[in-house]
């Protein structure tokens, strides 16, 4: 199929951080894919409301009622990659987040468009007791992403065909977002499933990493946690958000390409 639009709804996975920058915002794996979308159908338009930091109730209230209007049948492509915001909070609770998740899902569903979903990778950087903690609840939260897609009839991104992307060289220095490397496989990987041209090498893992000196990774994890750890975990007990008081990148469909 030929999209003649795509609608990216999320957070900052899809938004696009921690990508390079292009006019002042990052580029991320959705623009990516707009613009192969875009080689292949003249007039094409994109629409991308997500904003870092967002939880599933907030792009339940405030991005799936804005794409209503813009949906035009099969032929638009709507993306919904959220949930994992809600996933690490200290105060996580499945039974409120993943019929959340359902519910997101099918009301995108309902516009009738084509739904993309994308599960996570369950296998975080951080070690010890709080990465053991992240993988298993990543790894049920996985599960309702493969039923919703099953319920919804949407096209799924399951990242178990590609676990090298847990490298953490694909991710940029706060070890959360995906750099440039890592938005570039997610497109590559999402285009494939959708049957679009896309570089088939991107399957291909990395070198085997060298070794990293002792003292050098105690440095880089000291710079990780007073530059990256830190803030965060203030900001969470002030109650606030990165993405408070941001807008969207495209809120109406923008002609592309």
């Amino acid at each position: 199929m030929k999209f003649t639009r795509y609608i990216a709804l999320g957070d900052s996975m899809t938004e696009g951080m921690s990508d390079e920058i292009v006019n002042g915002q990052y580029r991320g794996w959705a623009d990516r894919i707009a613009d192969v979308m875009a080689s292949q159908s003249p007039g094409f338009t994109y629409m991308n409301l997500a904003i870092r930091g967002k939880l599933i109730q907030q792009v339940i209230d405030n991005q799936i009622p804005q794409i209503t209007p813009f949906v035009e049948g099969k032929q638009t492509l709507v993306s919904f990659h959220a949930g994992a915001n809600d996933v690490i909070r200290p105060n996580y609770n499945p039974a409120i987040t993943l019929p959340l998740y359902i519910e997101a899902a099918k009301k995108v569903a309902a516009t009738g468009c084509t739904l993309m979903l994308f599960t996570v990778m369950e296998k975080p950087t951080s070690e010890g007791r709080t990465g053991k903690i992240w993988e298993s609840r990543f790894h049920e939260f996985n599960k309702i992403v493969r039923h919703t897609a099953e319920l919804t009839g949407a096209v799924l991104i399951d990242w178990k065909v590609a676990p090298f992307l847990s490298d953490i060289r694909f991710l940029a220095d706060d070890r959360l977002h995906l750099n440039a490397e890592g938005h570039y496989r997610v497109s590559q990987g999402a285009l494939e499933k959708l049957g679009l041209p896309c570089d088939a090498d991107w399957k291909v893992p990395l070198p085997a990493p060298q070794p990293i000196p002792f003292l050098k990774k105690i440095a880089s994890d000291m710079k990780w946690i007073f530059t990256f750890v830190l803030p965060w975990i203030w900001r969470r007990a002030r109650g606030k958000s990165s993405g408070d008081g941001r807008a969207s990148k495209h809120s109406n469909p923008v002609l592309w390409g």
